[in-house]
């Protein structure tokens, strides 16, 4: 009774309006039904290896004009283009000078790589060749169906989208790339840079996830990493529905505990915030609230990557605490090595950037967990912000990365 008790406070926060409470006793009838005959609920699996992404379904039907009129145009950042694989395709988008520094950035679980336009396009203004795309079941990205995502998925994804570049960011006359992940991609770049250290020129975590104690996340959430508890096409109705509803604005209690819904909501900037942010230089009045409210609506595979990022990804501290000791030993071997004076300098640090006012990464539990994990290689600059800073504050973290460069 105590967890059926629990799971009505978790639809009491998917649902809201006239309808609240029928849709709650439906809701809740439904998962007490699927606890007491699950075996009568289960599906065969459908086979389905690949789910396409608005590419697919929505694109072809629609003419040039109408595209411009999206809330993520295809060309809404210069450089697009489609790689093809057995995972799917991936969207990545790639410009600036050839022959300037490489910086490769890696966004978040919610927002397609969009939100982090407005960083790509002042490392640009700074010379820099840069390199975005769209994480799988994201933007304009496929989303493997059979596959968990997690940091073994996106580290491939990473490397494929490497590969696909004109010029070389890998090798030994690529002169190195410069890392940087936010949020759930600072995860990812941890994970994928304790195993290709030596790719890279330097690793900057923007308000990166790996490092949340167990002891913040909510019961909801807790749902969607136990994967059996409930029947999944019932929980995924609830997660598309709560997504589909938009961002909590609501303030947060004392001691908040994070939700799925945090998740969505932190990585959207304030409504001020949005009217004055440049994401896309072509396309000035494009924002992520409208962009990831579309990709929710549009992308058949969103909902199925952020449940299986939710329970798989790089974000609890416990289930990442091995790839960040992991990167600390490659850290300390790299740093007692004697390298090649005529080569690009190596990683030393790991610099992470994060938002004093951010209530995913909390600075007091961050700090100390980093260190702990990293020791003296974590470098740590806190901006006066949320968790959105890299989408409102680019031009200062584009000032900070190109002098590492």
């Amino acid at each position: 009774m105590a967890l059926y008790n629990q799971t009505v406070d978790f639809l009491s926060d998917s649902f809201s309006g006239p309808n609240r409470l029928p849709l709650l006793a439906v809701a809740g009838a439904s998962f007490t039904l699927g606890l007491l005959s699950r075996s009568l609920l289960h599906q065969e699996e459908s086979g389905q290896t690949v789910i396409v992404s608005p590419r697919s379904t929505i694109l072809p039907g629609i003419s040039e004009s109408e595209n411009r009129q999206l809330p993520l145009p295809t060309d809404v950042l210069p450089g697009a283009r489609d790689v093809a694989s057995p995972y799917g395709s991936t969207r990545v988008y790639e410009w600036g000078p050839e022959n300037g520094p490489k910086v490769l950035l890696v966004h978040g679980i919610t927002t397609p790589c969009l939100s982090l336009g407005g960083l790509a396009h002042a490392l640009v203004d700074r010379g820099c060749r840069v390199m975005l795309f769209d994480l799988f079941g994201r933007g304009y990205s496929d989303c493997p169906a059979d596959l968990p995502q997690d940091n073994r998925l996106f580290s491939t994804q990473i490397l494929l989208a490497l590969a696909s570049s004109p010029i070389a960011w890998t090798g030994a006359e690529s002169g190195k790339f410069c890392l940087v992940g936010y949020s759930f991609g600072g995860g990812i770049a941890a994970g994928f840079a304790s195993y290709f250290l030596e790719l890279l020129s330097s690793l900057v975590l923007l308000a990166p996830s790996g490092l949340i104690r167990d002891s913040q996340i909510s019961f909801q959430s807790r749902l969607l990493y136990s994967k059996g508890l409930m029947p999944e096409n019932i929980l995924g109705y609830l997660v598309g529905r709560r997504l589909r509803a938009g961002p909590l604005t609501s303030p947060k209690p004392k001691n908040h505990k994070l939700s799925a819904a945090d998740a969505l909501t932190e990585e959207l900037p304030s409504q001020a915030a949005a009217e004055i942010q440049i994401l896309s230089r072509k396309y000035p009045h494009i924002n992520v609230s409208s962009a990831v409210a579309w990709q929710v609506n549009t992308h058949a595979g969103f909902v199925h990557a952020f449940m299986s990022s939710m329970r798989y990804g790089p974000i609890l501290k416990q289930r990442q605490w091995n790839t960040w000791t992991r990167l600390s030993e490659c850290l300390t071997a790299q740093s007692n090595s004697s390298g090649d004076s005529d080569t690009k300098p190596s990683v030393n640090k790991v610099h992470i950037l994060c938002g004093d006012k951010d209530v995913l990464m909390v600075k007091s539990q961050l700090v100390p967990d980093a260190k702990a994990a990293l020791g003296d290689s974590a470098e740590f600059k806190f901006y006066d912000a949320g968790h959105e800073f890299p989408s409102t504050k680019y031009e200062e973290v584009a000032s900070y990365i190109f002098k590492l460069l």
